[in-house]
C-alpha cells in the first residue's frame, strides 16, 4: 500500500494519506500540475498557501533556507506535530506558497507518512478535507467526496493528535496557529 501511494506521488497523482495529526492530501510537492490538483481536489483557493511535508532534516534543507541555529531549535521539535513557516527554495513552486517567499514544512512523526515521503520525496501536506470543513482524524471521516477525487487512501487509523499541527513562524520565533504540539514548541522558543 505504501509503495503504491508512493508511486501515484511519483506519477503526478493525488493520495490521502495518515499523519500524526490528521489525514492529509499528497502529491509532489515540487510539480505545479501536481499542486494543482491538489486544490482542486480540495476545492482551496489559489490564495491559501499548502505546506510540504519532507522525512528528513537534509530533505528539508533541500527545500528550505535554514541557519544552524534554526537547525538546532528544529531538532527539538521534529520529527513531531509542528509546522515551521520559512523561508523557500527555488525549487518549491511559487503556486504551493501562494507567492510567499516562505513555505510552511512539516516533518511528520509517523512511520507511513514517512516511509512515503522517503520513496516519493517532499509531498504537499494540507488536511484531506473541503477548504473549511473539519480536519479527518481518521481513515473513516474521510469523506466521501475527497476518496471519490484522489488516486488511493492510505488507512493508518486513528490519529495519535487528532487536530492540526501548531506553525511556527521561525524567523520570529513565533506562534502563528497553535495546535498540537504547542507545548513543546512554547518551551523551545522562550
Amino acid at each position: 500500500m505504501i509503495a503504491n501511494a508512493a508511486r501515484f506521488v511519483i506519477g503526478g497523482g493525488v493520495i490521502v494519506y495518515p499523519t500524526e495529526t490528521v489525514y492529509g492530501l499528497g502529491a509532489n510537492a515540487l510539480d505545479e500540475q501536481a499542486v494543482m490538483s491538489v486544490f482542486q481536489v480540495k476545492k482551496r483557493p489559489l490564495s491559501m498557501p499548502i505546506f510540504l511535508a519532507v522525512s528528513n532534516f537534509d530533505m528539508l534543507q533541500k527545500v528550505a533556507e535554514v541557519t544552524k541555529e534554526d537547525l538546532a531549535l528544529l531538532d527539538q521539535l521534529l520529527p513531531g506535530p509542528v509546522s515551521v513557516l520559512v523561508p523557500k527554495r527555488s525549487v518549491v513552486p511559487d503556486i504551493l506558497t501562494a507567492g510567499s517567499p516562505l513555505v510552511g514544512i512539516r516533518y511528520p512523526d509517523h512511520e507511513t507518512a514517512l516511509r512515503i515521503i522517503d520513496l516519493a520525496g517532499p509531498i504537499t501536506s494540507t488536511s484531506a478535507n473541503r477548504t473549511g470543513s473539519p480536519s479527518p482524524s481518521s481513515f473513516a471521516e474521510v469523506s466521501r467526496e475527497i476518496a471519490d477525487r484522489v488516486d488511493v487512501v492510505v488507512d493508518g487509523g486513528k490519529c495519535k493528535y487528532s487536530q492540526p499541527s501548531t506553525l511556527l513562524d521561525l524567523a520570529n520565533r513565533k506562534v502563528i496557529r497553535p495546535g498540537a504540539g504547542l507545548e513543546k514548541v512554547l518551551q523551545a522558543i522562550s
